[in-house]
C-alpha cells in the first residue's frame, strides 16, 4: 500500500485488480475472493468497510467488480456501456466464467458518461478492453483501469474488446501530460506519459 498525492494505492492480491481509495471512494474491488486481504488494507487506514460510500468500477470484468458485494453500504458507479453486463447475472462479458465464479452484486446506482466528475477526477471513456472502460483523470494522475498498464501494456481485446476502439483510446491518452499512471494491474509508476507512449508503440506495431 502506498499513498500518491491523496490516493491510497492498494496492490491487487492474486488475480485481483489494484484498488484505489480516494477519501471514501473505492475504485475497483478485485474478485472478492481475497476479502480478508482487502479488509486488512482498509482497516490499516483506520477505516471500516462500511465507511466506503461509493465504488467506481473502471469496467465490468470480474477481477474488478467481484468484490463489490463486500461493501454493502456503497453505491455502485460504472460507465453506461458496461452497466448492462454487470446488472445481468452470468453475462459472459463480465468474464466471471474464467474464474468459474459468479458475481454476487449486480446493482448499478450511477451510469457514468464521458466528462462526469468523481471527486476531483474527470471520467474519460476509454473503450477497447470493454465497451464501457473508463479512466479517471485529475490533470496529473491517471487511474487507467485495464486500458493501459506500465511498461507498454494494454488491455486484452478478446472479452468484449475492440481493436479500433483501443487504438482510439490509446491515441487520446497519449495526448495527456500524465505524471502518475495508476493501472488496474501491475505497478503504478511515475512518468506515466512515457509508459502510455510505449503502449501506443507496442499496440501499433502488432
Amino acid at each position: 500500500m502506498e499513498k500518491i498525492n491523496d490516493i491510497i494505492c492498494i496492490q491487487g492480491f492474486g488475480a485481483d485488480s489494484n484498488c484505489y481509495l480516494i477519501d471514501n471512494i473505492l475504485v475497483d474491488t478485485g474478485t472478492g475472493l481475497n476479502n480478508d486481504y482487502l479488509y486488512k488494507q482498509i482497516k490499516e487506514l483506520e477505516m471500516k468497510p462500511d465507511d466506503i460510500d461509493l465504488i467506481v468500477n473502471t469496467h465490468c470484468h470480474y477481477d474488478h467488480v467481484g468484490g463489490n458485494y463486500l461493501f454493502e453500504n456503497a453505491k455502485i458507479a460504472i460507465h453506461e456501456n458496461d452497466a448492462a453486463p454487470l446488472e445481468n447475472a452470468n453475462n459472459p462479458l463480465t468474464a466471471s466464467f474464467l474464474f468459474e465464479k459468479s458475481i454476487k452484486r449486480h446493482d448499478v446506482d450511477k451510469k457514468l458518461k464521458e466528462g462526469d466528475e468523481i471527486a476531483n477526477f474527470e471520467v474519460l471513456h476509454t473503450p477497447g478492453h470493454t465497451s464501457g472502460g473508463i479512466c479517471l483523470w485529475d490533470g496529473k494522475t491517471l487511474i487507467s483501469g485495464d486500458t493501459v498498464f506500465a511498461n507498454g501494456g494494454f488491455g486484452r481485446l478478446d472479452i468484449g474488446g475492440d481493436s479500433q476502439s483501443m487504438a482510439n483510446s490509446l491515441e487520446m491518452l497519449k495526448k495527456l501530460d500524465v505524471n502518475y499512471l495508476l493501472p488496474g494491474h501491475g505497478p503504478w509508476v511515475d512518468n506515466g506519459k512515457k509508459h502510455i507512449e510505449l503502449a501506443n508503440q507496442m499496440f501499433f506495431s502488432i
